[in-house]
């Protein structure tokens, strides 16, 4: 059996889950979700980031420990991944003793490898970013702009305050892989994606690559360095190891099962960590690298910047009071191509959700499941011959089945999605060009008996096409269809189930019941 593994990022405790949270878990559920339906042996993991000095300043203000802070913010993720139907196999906290263990191996293996030497850092800092910049870069971030960045001390990238560090570090030859990460991108074009942000890494890494500090001495919350406990591993290091220790790196089965991963979704404000340092750091310890790394775009609000103070910054709980998680999930890989930027509006939604689900899949299941009920007391009648609209309706489908696997090998879920609703268009345009009350009405019961056998097969492979998307809503497509309270969408599997032509004359059919009811 072909193993997949996908991950998430684990997300930082130092604030609430988000908007960006729920973006990056449902599109690795979604892939999760149809690979295990392809018999794939699937690992799916996601997790959390404990440790690191702005998590440690966040619980200095609240009067608590960093322990407690974490143990607070992981309650609200299991809460929350379960009402959003994430089928994750496994949720790794940074804090557990098997990462603790698991990082401190991969610092060995690259101290025995070379790659780890000590000495003396003093450049600046950002917290926030948990990034080191040098005056060069901050002085070279604002060229042209009449000033520096060293005028404010600000970040480059997030444009807020950084400190001036001056202690004794570890570092990480990091320099020694420039030539080693380009040859690899270059030899492997699939490597990072999309296109725009493999050239981001490519100028990146092109630009020069200089050691990096891997340890810190002025704070204590994390990872110990071996032998060494005066320093912490840098948080990077840290939770970047996340992907190997979820697998119980270094002695574990599922270690040589599923590594090297299949795919990493990230952001795109983390991609410089996981296409350059990541890759560096597995290089050095002579391990594989992942196969794939995918930094997806950040969402606006009705067109700003999501941010607490302008009260904006939308929190999952608040979205789940208001709409169903599968309408969440649908609208999310539907709206925006999936490496682009996105804004989040719940007019465009209502829009989306009304026209593709209500009026589209909706009406679709609806009707042909009332007619089916009116003219054959919902009873699948048998086809004795198929005309070329027929047959055209199912090599559409047919093809749906294949586009839809290739885009999303893509992580291409909006192409994914609008190949579905290609079919879904077909089906409500082969019940207008038949007109089933016309031939019901003229006695034409062969063609109306074919007809209404392809409306309600196309329905069934629509639904398990869309599954992995909308788990809930397709399991109530399929107990209309199926009249089985007992469908699973967490058991389904193409070869079983993706043929024409399965569902048998004679097999009884629900009455239709609302499964996408309009929103006003």
């Amino acid at each position: 059996m072909q193993s997949y593994y996908v991950t998430t990022p684990i997300y930082y405790v130092n604030d609430e889950p988000h908007l960006g949270h729920m973006y990056t878990t449902i599109a690795a559920d979604v892939l999760a979700r149809h690979k295990r339906m392809m018999e794939h042996d699937v690992f799916f993991l996601t997790g959390v980031d404990e440790h690191g000095q702005k998590v440690q300043q966040a619980a200095e203000k609240r009067g608590i420990t960093p322990i407690e802070l974490a143990d607070q913010v992981v309650q609200r993720y299991a809460s929350l991944w379960p009402e959003l139907s994430i089928s994750h196999d496994d949720f790794i906290r940074t804090s557990s003793e098997r990462h603790q263990a698991g990082v401190a191996e991969m610092w060995k293996l690259l101290l025995d490898n070379g790659s780890i030497y000590k000495d003396f850092y003093e450049d600046w800092y950002c917290v926030p970013c948990e990034t080191y910049w040098t005056e060069t870069q901050l002085q070279d971030a604002t060229a042209g702009e009449g000033k520096s960045c060293l005028d404010t001390a600000t970040c480059p990238d997030c444009k807020r305050s950084v400190e001036k560090i001056q202690e004794e570090s570890y570092f990480f030859k990091l320099s020694d892989f420039q030539d080693k990460l380009l040859e690899h991108i270059h030899n492997n074009p699939d490597f990072i994606a999309p296109e725009s942000r493999k050239n981001e890494v490519l100028r990146f890494v092109e630009g020069g690559l200089r050691d990096l500090s891997i340890s810190r001495t002025t704070f204590s919350w994390g990872v110990a360095v071996p032998d060494d406990e005066g320093h912490v591993i840098y948080v990077w290091i840290d939770a970047l190891s996340n992907y190997l220790t979820g697998l119980g790196f270094p002695d574990s089965a599922k270690t040589e099962q599923y590594w090297p991963a299949d795919l990493h979704l990230i952001g795109k404000d983390i991609l410089r960590f996981h296409a350059v340092y990541w890759p560096a750091m597995l290089m050095a310890a002579g391990l594989p690298l992942p196969k794939r790394i995918f930094a997806h775009g950040w969402w606006t609000v009705d067109g700003e910047k999501m941010s607490k103070s302008k009260g904006n910054a939308l929190k999952p709980a608040d979205l789940l009071e208001r709409y169903d998680a599968d309408t969440l999930r649908y609208f999310l890989l539907r709206e925006v191509p999936f490496g682009s930027d996105g804004d989040f509006s719940e007019n465009a939604l209502k829009l989306r959700y009304n026209s593709e689900l209500a009026n589209d899949v909706g009406n679709l299941l609806n009707r042909s499941l009332s007619m089916l009920q009116k003219y054959r007391a919902g009873v699948l009648p048998e086809v004795s011959e198929e005309e070329p609209q027929d047959r055209a309706l199912i090599a559409d489908i047919e093809a749906m089945q294949r586009e839809v696997d290739e885009h999303l090998n893509q992580q291409a879920f909006h192409l994914a999605i609008e190949r579905i609703s290609q079919v879904v268009r077909h089906g409500n345009r082969y019940v207008a060009d038949n007109a089933p009350w016309v031939l019901a009405k003229e006695g034409n019961e062969t063609r109306l008996n074919t007809v209404l056998y392809h409306l309600v097969e196309a329905l069934r492979l629509i639904a398990l096409q869309l599954s992995p998307f909308m788990p809930t809503k397709t399991q109530q497509m399929f107990h209309q269809i199926l009249n089985d309270e007992q469908v699973d969408t967490n058991n389904l599997h193409f070869h079983e189930q993706a043929g024409w032509g399965l569902l048998k004359s004679g097999h009884v059919c629900q009455k239709p019941s609302p499964v996408f009811p309009r929103m006003e």
